[in-house]
């Protein structure tokens, strides 16, 4: 019986691995403080080096959550080129194959959305749907120390993940959203942040629009011949 509890639990695993998606829309549905908290509780689980678990998360929702997207408006609105980040979220002069990955991705979006290259205004309008959670009601924000090493970087990340399959495994769906680095103090003034929390990522969570056109967009995957070696089998 054991057994087949954990092979049923491992296809669970496997169906949430591969059907969880980036949504970028989402239905106006509230998600309850109990919800949100249960996700945390199964993520909390996710592994770091040393046990530091070198990361906080700030959930938003109602008026907090408006309150986050008026002061990244407020800031658009005088420097809409502006980047507060420290580091950029992609090299610059991204080389192949990243670079045709990260083109073919935002071409398949904009078909999608039927938003021709030469319409700038359509898709700079999509982009910035990123700073209204996609209409997603609720926002969380992954923070960490500054100070910590690229290997803690890297455990936050797996924090994130597992935030997103403790999600996928009740319903919901998530976005992960870099774009929010470019105002990582905006948001530590408005989320009060203390000098030693930097804000690394946002995330959408929310239930999928069943109706939004880009929620049937499934991105390619580097096959396994191409990213792995196997040695010594």
């Amino acid at each position: 019986m054991r057994l087949r509890r954990l092979v049923f639990d491992l296809m669970d695993i496997l169906d949430a691995l591969r059907s969880r998606i980036s949504t970028r829309g989402f239905l106006d549905t509230p998600v309850s403080e109990a919800t949100a908290r249960a996700i945390l509780e199964d993520a909390r689980w996710a592994p770091s080096g040393g046990n530091l678990q070198p990361w906080k998360v700030h959930v938003v929702t109602g008026e907090a959550r408006q309150a986050i997207i008026d002061a990244v408006k407020a800031k658009l609105e005088v420097d809409p080129f502006g980047d507060e980040n420290a580091f950029p979220v992609y090299p610059e002069k991204l080389w192949d194959p990243y670079r045709a990955r990260r083109y073919a991705v935002g071409e398949q979006m904009y078909d999608i959305l039927a938003i021709p290259r030469e319409d700038k205004a359509g898709r700079l309008g999509q982009v910035l749907r990123n700073f209204d959670f996609f209409g997603a009601p609720v926002g969380m924000f992954f923070t960490i120390d500054p100070r910590m090493n690229p290997n803690q970087w890297a455990h936050l990340g797996m924090f994130i993940y597992a935030v997103t399959l403790a999600a996928e495994g009740r319903g919901l769906a998530t976005c992960m959203q870099e774009a929010w680095t470019r105002f990582t103090k905006t948001l530590g003034t408005a989320l009060d942040l203390p000098e030693d929390e930097q804000v690394y990522c946002g995330l959408a969570l929310g239930y999928a629009d069943p109706d939004a056109p880009l929620n049937t967009m499934r991105t390619e995957r580097a096959s396994v011949e191409e990213i792995a070696s196997f040695r010594g089998f």
